[in-house]
């Protein structure tokens, strides 16, 4: 047991372990900072395991606005997750399950359907590739319209979690957040101690430098430091999933100026297939009941999938919150976003897809040169985060819509 009057001395202390925060506490050990990640339930358990997975190259951005600045914070992403889920660059992930290893994205007959994909080729670095109908998914054959290939690959997150977690168990914490944490400040809001309670056990961490990737987690943080935690914005989702006999489809259907819908594909541990659902459906779907929402996608589905069968389909909703840096009239921020305050540093990615410019742009911000990783294990009897299950693993009870 570590004694919380001698503390342990650390370059970087993170706090949140979902893939903003693994993927930084990598980088820190990679380039030699003395590093600890706490989270205070399961890795990933916010918007991480909730995300559908996509590695996202800039698709929903151009098609509301082909200059967004958006598009531009995510066009060079995609490039660096598939070298790094091919073993080529660090992290390896290549331990990662693949869903798939591009989306389709297909339109509609209407004109609204053609003009969104008409300015997606204009400006995504990595453009769709019309492909020709004999290689159309099943799901879509029958369909009035075009069908593309968009090299966006689709991870299972949870395996993604499960990898890069493996290679840090050591430096991963599982906290008390209510109870278990407290900070030292000095007059200046610097933080010079973290006190951490479990049970009988105590443990004393003086970080140099702290960054906070708790997600949505991050208002409760910041008020426990004194900080503004009306920093934060919230942008929620009401998201679909639907369990049953389904092709396997991974992709967005385009309509003008928005993703009408998007779909991936999970295998669930009964074996069967699970479709999750979001686009403009999960957002028009925050004021609906899941009953109302499930009724609504349900007629999307049928009416741009013209190859599935939903007779005898099982439905489920769940609801996740985005957590983002405040922006004017609670837009969309363009990309990563940092505040610095004394020695913390509070970060949201925006996207899955931005964890490897989060992490840059983090570690160029600190001050000092690292003090060497530690491989020991630090307090080898507290727990440690175990790692979120998907949503439809923990749905209760399904229900069935005529």
């Amino acid at each position: 047991m570590t004694d919380s009057h001698s503390p342990l001395a650390l370059d970087v202390l993170v706090i949140g372990g979902g893939v903003a925060g693994l993927w930084l506490l990598d980088s820190l050990t990679r380039q030699g900072y003395r590093g600890l990640l706490l989270e205070a339930h399961q890795l990933g358990s916010g918007q991480t395991v909730a995300s559908q997975g996509i590695l996202h190259g800039g698709l929903k951005y151009t098609l509301s606005n082909l200059v967004d600045p958006g598009a531009k914070a995510v066009a060079q992403m995609p490039l660096i997750w598939r070298d790094a889920l091919a073993g080529k660059r660090e992290p390896n992930l290549s331990k990662t399950k693949l869903r798939a290893d591009f989306c389709h994205l297909w339109r509609t007959g209407s004109a609204r359907s053609r003009l969104g994909m008409t300015g997606a080729g204009m400006v995504l670095r990595v453009k769709p590739k019309e492909i020709p109908k004999e290689n159309w998914p099943q799901a879509l054959k029958n369909l009035q319209g075009q069908v593309y290939n968009l090299p966006e690959q689709v991870i299972d997150t949870a395996s993604f979690l499960t990898d890069l977690a493996s290679k840090h168990t050591h430096r991963l914490l599982k906290i008390d957040a209510d109870n278990g944490v407290q900070f030292k400040q000095d007059h200046a809001g610097n933080v010079t101690t973290v006190h951490l309670t479990h049970g009988d056990q105590t443990l004393s961490l003086a970080p140099k430098q702290i960054v906070l990737t708790a997600g949505k987690g991050n208002a409760t943080l910041r008020k426990m430091l004194n900080l503004d935690e009306q920093a934060m914005q919230i942008r929620p989702l009401h998201m679909v999933m639907v369990k049953g006999d389904l092709p396997k489809l991974n992709g967005h259907c385009t309509d003008f100026s928005q993703t009408r819908i998007t779909v991936t594909s999970a295998v669930a541990s009964d074996g069967k297939t699970v479709w999750t659902v979001g686009g403009q459906a999960s957002e028009d779907g925050v004021k609906m009941t899941p009953e109302a929402l499930i009724s609504h996608v349900k007629s999307e589905i049928l009416a741009v999938v013209p190859n599935v069968d939903l007779t005898n389909a099982q439905w489920a909703t769940y609801r996740v919150d985005r957590a983002e840096r405040h922006t004017t009239h609670g837009r969309r921020p363009e990309g990563v976003t940092l505040i610095h305050d004394a020695n913390v540093i509070t970060a949201w990615p925006t996207k899955l897809v931005l964890a490897p410019q989060l992490a840059d742009d983090v570690i160029k911000q600190l001050s000092g040169s690292p003090t060497g990783p530690d491989d020991q294990m630090v307090a080898p009897n507290w727990p440690r985060p175990t790692v979120a299950r998907p949503p439809w693993e923990k749905v209760e009870s399904w229900l069935t819509v005529n």
